[in-house]
């Protein structure tokens, strides 16, 4: 009677125990594979295998059922993964992006020059709903580092997830440039509280920048995977403009603090315009390299706009100020602030122009680039956030030189970030219904809470030894 295929298989390569281990677990023996091929096998088929060959070296073989199933002692003992638990160990910085590109929505909406009625209602809801954002959020990361410190801490040390965690603060900016617009003129904010909200915003730029750059900079990084993304370690720091001249708008000129605030806008915006110039420069670096990037990198393309585009709007919006606030206090000459306000527009006409590029430079070749997976979404919200300085400059430019199309191309824009956030929201809901994102493998939890609680219990038992000692 002639072998089964996978008898006669064994038996023409001679397999013996050089291919299969046997390895004492738990009172059974556990049997594996080196041979590639036999992971096409069925299960009762690699089991018999198994049987012949072990039988030809004289070592029992456990039935099917001890070696490939659990006991139910065992499945008793095996602590099960709640979905919550999946969540919340699953959770990542990179879900900021999220609330920043819904505060994106009403910072451009909120810029039109003929706005409807409704309009105020719309962005209100947006700003609302980006301060719901970024409560889960903050509140989702603080559950993570309570109850698995250890993956909150590889993700602060991840080269690739750690540039995420400065966009905690890129949050806050955007929910306070919101609460300037809706809170402090219906009185329930009070321009004193903004005040303190931007000193507030000032240090955890400067704290969360700082801290992200001495850890990442601890490691060398390969250039042909360099990503504008990176810049995030910096994006607070020079988003400490916008939140400048928005705290401008409701701070009475009278008051001698609104200079502080000026000159700290441009201090930071210089500061972090120029840290994240470098990381545009070695970003055309790597595309001389390797070419347009690809996959979940080509997301990134449009990080490059945020700063020029940034910077523009800053510098139109601070000079303004300037016009008022250096005059009033007799600084610099009598035409400083004149002087200020044309260098500014100059300026912000020339980055309008590098932004705009960026734009299309990262846009042209976006659909062919990019990965098309819900597991991926999160990386699209780059096309949102990064554009809101170039987009709203648009505005201040058909406003500063009288150019109506400027205007007509504003609204467009406005509508094309509406449609691209109704887009991506809809996207990251299903990812997010379905598990593509924010959900760890309960095997991964089952570790990440075990170290938790040896760690405890090890911390206890130390504890319960030193009062031993002491008594």
């Amino acid at each position: 009677m002639p072998y089964p295929p996978y008898i006669e298989l064994a038996r023409r390569l001679q397999l013996s125990t050089d291919v299969f281990s046997a390895e004492r677990f738990s009172g059974s023996l556990v049997y594996y594979s080196t041979a590639s091929y036999l992971q096409a096998l069925p299960r009762f088929s690699i089991h018999t295998l198994f049987t012949y060959i072990m039988s030809l070296h004289g070592i029992p073989m456990t039935s099917p059922t001890q070696t490939l199933t659990e006991s139910p002692a065992q499945q008793k003992n095996t602590p099960r993964v709640t979905s919550f638990a999946r969540r919340i160990h699953g959770w990542s910085w990179q879900a900021f992006p999220v609330g920043m590109g819904t505060g994106a929505v009403y910072v451009t909406l909120s810029s039109l020059k003929h706005r409807a009625g409704f309009l105020h209602q719309v962005e209100t809801v947006f700003y609302f709903l980006n301060i719901a954002l970024f409560l889960i959020n903050t509140s989702s990361l603080l559950l993570q580092a309570i109850l698995y410190p250890k993956k909150a801490f590889r993700l602060l040390k991840g080269p690739h997830t750690g540039i995420f965690v400065p966009l905690f603060v890129l949050s806050l900016a955007t929910i306070i440039i919101g609460t300037v617009n809706y809170a402090v003129p219906s009185g329930h904010v009070s321009p004193e509280a903004i005040y303190a909200l931007f000193w507030v915003y000032v240090a955890l730029a400067v704290l969360a920048c700082f801290a992200m750059l001495m850890i990442w900079f601890n490691e060398p990084h390969d250039i042909a995977h360099f990503s504008p993304a990176y810049a995030f370690l910096v994006f607070p720091m020079m988003l400490v403009g916008v939140v400048a001249f928005s705290v401008l708008k409701v701070m009475d000129i009278d008051d001698s603090r609104c200079l502080g605030v000026l000159l700290t806008g441009y201090f930071f915006q210089g500061l972090g315009f120029f840290m994240t110039f470098f990381y545009i420069c070695i970003y055309i670096i790597r595309l001389i390299m390797t070419g347009f990037m690809q996959g979940h990198q080509a997301n990134g393309a449009f990080v490059a706009c945020g700063p020029p585009g940034f910077t523009a709007l800053v510098l139109i919006n601070l000079g303004e100020k300037s016009r008022q606030i250096l005059p009033h206090y007799n600084l610099l000459s009598e035409i400083a602030g004149e002087v200020w306000y044309a260098a500014s527009v100059m300026g912000a006409l020339l980055l309008f122009g590098l932004a705009v590029f960026f734009f299309f430079f990262g846009a042209l070749p976006y659909w062919f680039k990019v990965h098309k997976r819900l597991d991926e979404i999160l990386g699209c919200w780059a096309l949102t956030f990064p554009n809101v300085g170039w987009i709203v400059t648009l505005r201040l430019l058909g406003d500063i030189f009288h150019i109506h199309g400027f205007h007509i191309i504003h609204v467009i824009m406005c509508i094309v970030m509406f449609t691209t956030w109704a887009i991506l929201f809809i996207l990251t809901v299903v990812a997010f219904v379905k598990g593509s994102i924010f959900s760890s493998n309960p095997e991964d939890v089952v570790k990440d809470a075990a170290t938790y609680f040896e760690g405890k219990r090890s911390f206890e038992s130390s504890e319960s030894d030193r009062e031993k000692h002491v008594v």
